[in-house]
């Protein structure tokens, strides 16, 4: 049998590293992050358990890693959702409602993630955080920015307050609320995007 080619390999890696990904993303959901071990994930993912040792320096950076896929790929959809647009002012609403939304469907990964973001460990620099780097550079881009070096951390930094908004135990803000103040801030109508069904908040002019 001839060996595997470089490409091969190459491929092999990438779908074990997001196995290990997924299986995070579905543990840390269903038992909390503390109660997630590096071992269970790998269970999960069906993958020896040398290879999260591998992949990742530790199971803070392979939750890091694995939210910032999930956030990616939810962006990702949401920008690209049908029917497909060029409309910087709407790619801009859409990705705030992804963004937004990760708060309804992933409000455990999410809140850990945050508590992790906080830590010593900051942010993880890694493929799945440099793929959601560019969207929302791109969306920034698009939406008419003439300084992306300064408007993208901006963009970045009112998503991730918001998200920490959305998430607070005991005292969480409505996103409903949220969405508003984003959408005020960069001049967007409230009709872009992905609207929530109960509609505008009255507070809001």
């Amino acid at each position: 049998m001839s060996p595997r080619s470089a490409s091969v390999n190459e491929e092999l890696r990438r779908r074990s590293r997001e196995r290990l990904l997924q299986a995070t993303v579905e543990l840390v959901a269903e038992r909390g992050y503390e109660a997630t071990t590096l071992g269970d994930i790998a269970d999960r993912a069906g993958s020896a358990r040398g290879l999260v040792s591998y992949y990742f320096p530790g199971k803070r950076q392979l939750l890091q890693s694995a939210v910032h896929r999930v956030m990616h790929l939810t962006l990702e959809a949401g920008l690209e959702q049908e029917p497909r647009t060029d409309d910087g002012r709407e790619r801009l609403a859409r990705a705030i409602d992804a963004i937004l939304g990760l708060t309804k469907v992933h409000p455990v990964l999410m809140r850990a993630h945050m508590a992790g973001i906080l830590q010593a460990e900051g942010f993880v620099q890694c493929p799945e955080q440099q793929r959601l780097s560019w969207l929302l550079r791109d969306t920034m881009e698009r939406y008419g920015s003439t300084d992306v070096d300064a408007d993208y951390p901006m963009l970045r930094a009112l998503l991730m307050g918001a998200v920490f908004a959305a998430l607070l135990p005991g005292a969480p803000m409505e996103v409903p609320r949220l969405r508003a103040e984003l959408f005020q801030r960069f001049g967007l109508d409230w009709e872009l995007g992905n609207p929530p069904p109960q509609g505008k908040p009255l507070a809001v002019p």
